[in-house]
């Protein structure tokens, strides 16, 4: 910021280097109200600077007395601003990201690396980790220490609007034709993998596709800033912690060079994108050179993938699910992994898949479970143990569904869900959480109170509507909020 011609309130220096003013005769930095880009803005069509308002370091002039002629009123009431700008409270002026920088080195040097010791990582590594590395204040979910802590919001999320964004056509049809390229191509190493493993070469695909294009995506960040930032300063330290020390010992084995360690912003590594910890329990070396290389090598990605899932309850020879036809009069309160039964069973209530295929005779004495993940107001699916274990990777009904979409278009050329996805989700997560809790207390067991419309609280919706006399929908719905109290 210039320094200002005419200032309004008395003895303001200019901002030194860094954008900081310095008021006279105390310690305190001061904040600049308005940056150049904001500046620019306070001029007038002829060039000519208009002034602007300095933060206040002193007492106003008594100068300007009432019924002086000559103070235009304007003048006034920016002089009582002045005065207001020192009652105000300063929480932002605690600390600067300077500050905060020197806090993060200390950190690291003291705190963290006594941790990285007893976990038995080698100074050479941990030195050759952090070496040039900084705060990320890029990163979401931040509460640097000495800063106001953010305002919390009113949530929403991609469940809460209706999923048909989320299942963008376009997109699933170029994932299905370069996963229907790659299949071939790596024929022979998937075949493998799946006699190795379990499971079937297009779940590995999918999964490989939606996280990272088939490791075509870019992963610009900084493994070790991401996390340590993160464990530094973010609302989940201790979690990023625990990562950061994982990371170390991945940097420690020889696996992957600090300059090849890169991931996302929320800190997951290489193209199956695993945090740290998964990386040290899942990740292979399938290639044979080595080393465990989910950055470049797709043999380790595609591998890695598939002992995550067969680590995680992945049942062999079957599949994820099906889309299915649910008549009106079968109750869509059956649904969760907790209420299982023989597919056979389900098919008796007049439930099938909606491509009219029948299922094999091992298939049908399998168990299934029902899932409406929109309620009756979108497609509907009998899903196997198979389709909760994909879960573990994204905990999420609509990632489920897009892995095995897009595994049944690769493998099938099948295509987009036959019924549509309704309109629904417009609530925000905070009202879902209110209707969560009416329904704890009146008995029902929703899963908690998140404000996430999970399996638990759709099915307890569905049971609420069916005892109040009305059809049940088993979604949340804003006309429930008056009546369900």
């Amino acid at each position: 910021m210039r320094r200002v011609r005419t200032p309004l309130c008395h003895f303001v220096t200019s901002p030194p280097q860094g954008g900081r003013l310095v008021a006279r005769g105390t310690g305190l930095p001061q904040t600049n109200i308005l940056s150049a880009e904001t500046e620019e803005r306070f001029t007038d069509n002829s060039g000519s600077e208009l002034p602007t308002i300095s933060p206040l370091v002193g007492e106003m002039s008594r100068q300007r007395q009432r019924g002086v002629s000559a103070a235009p009123h304007a003048r006034k009431l920016l002089s009582l601003l002045c005065i207001l700008l020192t009652l105000l409270p300063l929480p932002v002026l605690a600390a600067s990201k300077a500050d905060v920088e020197a806090q993060f080195q200390a950190w690291i040097q003291k705190d963290l690396w006594q941790e990285a010791r007893k976990a038995s990582i080698s100074e050479k590594t941990f030195q050759a980790a952090f070496a040039g590395v900084t705060l990320n204040w890029d990163l979401p979910d931040l509460e640097p220490p000495g800063f106001p802590k953010p305002k919390e919001q009113a949530q929403s999320q991609a469940e809460f609007s209706s999923p048909a964004p989320y299942f963008n056509e376009g997109r699933l049809q170029k994932l299905a034709t370069t996963g229907r390229s790659l299949a071939s191509q790596y024929g022979p190493v998937l075949g493998r993998i799946e006699k190795t493993y379990g499971v079937p070469g297009p779940i590995l695909l999918a999964i490989w596709g939606r996280e990272t294009g088939f490791g075509i995506a870019k992963l610009p960040n900084s493994a070790v800033q991401v996390l340590a930032t993160k464990a530094f300063m973010s609302t989940r330290k201790d979690m990023f912690r625990t990562e950061i020390i994982a990371a170390l010992r991945i940097l420690d084995h020889g696996d992957v060079t600090p300059d090849q360690f890169k991931g996302s912003w929320a800190g997951a590594l290489g193209q199956p994108q695993f945090m740290p910890t998964n990386y040290l329990k899942y990740a292979v070396d399938f290639d044979g050179d080595g080393h465990r290389n989910i950055w470049t090598s797709v043999p380790d990605t595609l591998a890695s993938i598939a002992n995550y899932l067969i680590q995680k309850g992945w049942q062999r020879g079957r599949g994820w699910g099906y889309e299915a036809t649910i008549p009106p009069a079968v109750s869509c309160a059956q649904e969760g992994p907790d209420l299982a039964k023989p597919i056979s069973q389900w098919a008796s209530l007049g439930i099938k898949p909606v491509s009219g295929k029948a299922l094999p005779a091992d298939e049908m004495r399998a168990s299934g479970m029902m899932l409406v993940p929109a309620g009756r107001d979108g497609p509907e699916f009998i899903v196997t143990p198979n389709f909760y274990v994909i879960k573990e990777y994204n905990n999420s009904d609509l990632y489920g569904l897009y892995i095995g979409n897009l595994a049944d278009r690769i493998a099938y050329g099948s295509g987009a869900f036959q019924e549509k996805w309704g309109d629904v989700g417009k609530m925000l997560r905070s009202d879902v959480a209110n209707m969560q809790k009416a329904l704890e207390r009146k008995g029902y067991d929703v899963g908690g109170t998140d404000g996430l419309p999970g399996y638990k609280t759709r099915r307890s919706i569905g049971q609420w509507q069916e005892k109040s006399g009305m059809k049940p929908t088993c979604y949340p719905d804003s006309s429930m909020l008056g009546t369900l109290k």
